[in-house]
């Protein structure tokens, strides 16, 4: 009974003080920050002769901040699954300024493969500063046409899991040093993209795990969370997980994915990511603007996912990536406008898929 009271004198006065603290304390808050985040740029961090860890570094996002990284003089561990790519990674990263780099040809979602990572970067180097948890795939399916879900585990296993693995063998070395991790997980996490449900949940899954282990980890080990928006990368050239778990790579589903969204070149992004994480941000979204669309998700949920609806469904009897959006963009010829040169249709048939 005084439970249940409680509980309604809660539901009473917690929401009105809420909405009175928020009108005291956030403008002085946000001052706060903003100062913070001056000192923060005369201060920044220099990661100059600095050991970084990035996975999925052979392309997209982690091959960029491989080259950002080099530039400012850091010493490169790159894991990723193909070896090839990744070599000349490593190799390029070293031509822009890096004083070593070594190539670990892993898969992340395989607890040994990361525990080695970990253990070679610390026999060529002795320590570790920096972690990025970069390496991702991504699916793109109704759930209903699935006939076997069980085939998008590995984006879990890579995406979530992947982190969890790295984190926890890299973590007892960035405490030594008072490291930090770069976590990229996406604008997904807030923003309920159709057919990516599987992939949407694993990055709100990056993103939780993340925020909790800032309160385990507390000053010892920074932690950057990125939110990045649409990214010029494989995934942005329609390299996904299909309905049956292999791997496909179709610009006309990208194309509904994506819809109107303008598309931002990977360089800019990579090098946000660094000074953000020098700066020593908590989160970034990039590019900036697109954090609006986690207000939208919070105040108007209903227009959000209405509007959704109407750009990303296909009418009925209609092919599945026959959008609204996607018609959009053919009829406006706006791919030329809003998408890179690397993710152009044209450009992205005549490269072909890339091997695993």
């Amino acid at each position: 009974m005084m439970l249940d009271i409680i509980h309604k004198f809660l539901n009473l006065v917690a929401p009105p003080i809420t909405f009175f603290s928020l009108l005291l304390f956030w403008p002085p808050f946000q001052l706060f920050k903003f100062f913070l985040s001056i000192l923060g740029s005369v201060f920044a961090e220099d990661v100059a002769g600095k050991v970084v860890i990035i996975t999925g570094a052979s392309s997209g996002i982690g091959e960029h901040l491989a080259y950002e990284y080099a530039k400012r003089g850091a010493c490169l561990a790159l894991a990723a699954r193909r070896e090839a790519s990744l070599e000349e990674v490593a190799k390029v990263a070293v031509e822009l300024g890096a004083p070593d780099a070594i190539a670990i040809q892993a898969d992340v979602s395989n607890v040994d493969d990361c525990k080695r990572i970990v253990d070679q970067t610390i026999t060529r180097f002795g320590r570790l500063d920096h972690l990025v948890n970069n390496a991702g795939m991504m699916s793109v399916s109704f759930l209903e046409e699935a006939e076997d879900v069980t085939n998008f585990r590995s984006v879990m296993d890579i995406n979530f899991w992947g982190s969890v693995y790295m984190t926890r063998f890299a973590a007892p070395y960035l405490r030594k040093n008072e490291g930090r991790i770069i976590a990229i997980s996406s604008f997904a996490e807030w923003l309920p993209v159709p057919r990516m449900s599987v992939y949407n949940a694993s990055k709100a899954a990056v993103f939780q795990f993340f925020e909790t282990l800032r309160i385990e980890f507390g000053a010892d080990i920074k932690i950057t969370l990125v939110t990045p928006g649409f990214i010029e990368s494989e995934l942005t050239q329609g390299k996904h997980l299909d309905k049956d778990g292999q791997v496909d790579v179709n610009t006309d589903v990208w194309d509904a994915q994506m819809s109107i969204m303008p598309v931002e070149k990977v360089e800019g992004c990579a090098k946000a990511i660094l000074d953000g994480a020098c700066r020593g941000e908590r989160y970034l979204t990039h590019p900036a603007w697109f954090k609006v669309t986690e207000w939208w998700k919070v105040f108007f949920p209903e227009v959000v996912e209405g509007a959704q609806r109407l750009l990303d469904i296909s009418w009925p009897g209609s092919p599945a990536h026959e959008t609204l959006g996607k018609k959009i963009l053919e009829f406006t010829c706006a791919q030329k406008l809003i998408y890179p040169d690397t993710i152009q249709p044209e450009t992205v048939a005549k490269a072909g898929p890339k091997a695993e």
